[in-house]
């Protein structure tokens, strides 16, 4: 049996409280053939825990650390931005690439999240049809990361 590399083991973690819109990104990603498995954190509490590799999901064969976060805006708890300076301030997560996702069209969303170090911020379509030039956008992410 041969070893896994870190590349075929990367996941993208998708935090997300809407399980609606998880379900519509899982099968955009599909429809336009993203080939990493996505794992959804509800909130961005989970996010931290997740990363940290806190309980329940310190067990990296099970949860891998992520090649890439897509990170919703509005969340409860603790919003997207509140995550994105967080994984911006850990040494470990400095260069993670963090996609944040918003249902807004808010200019001041879009250059908070850029100013804060996101590498890409992507709208949430209500029928969240995936270009394919932001799926390339994506895959290119992950492969310059892993």
């Amino acid at each position: 049996m041969s070893a896994t590399t870190p590349f075929e083991r990367s996941i993208i973690l998708l935090v997300e409280d809407e399980q609606n819109d998880v379900l519509l990104l899982q099968i955009a990603f599909k429809k336009v053939g993203l080939k990493w498995p996505i794992f959804r954190v509800a909130n961005g509490l989970e996010a931290q825990a997740y990363l940290n590799g806190d309980p329940p999901y310190q067990d990296r064969m099970r949860h891998p650390l992520p090649a890439l976060v897509l990170l919703d805006i509005k969340m409860p708890l603790m919003d997207g931005f509140e995550v994105l300076r967080w994984i911006r301030h850990q040494t470990a997560f400095a260069s993670l690439p963090v996609v944040m996702l918003t249902g807004s069209a808010h200019t001041n969303d879009t250059n908070t999240a850029y100013q804060l170090g996101a590498n890409l911020f992507l709208a949430k379509p209500m029928d969240f049809k995936i270009k394919p030039e932001s799926c390339r956008s994506l895959e290119r992410l992950i492969i310059e990361n892993s």
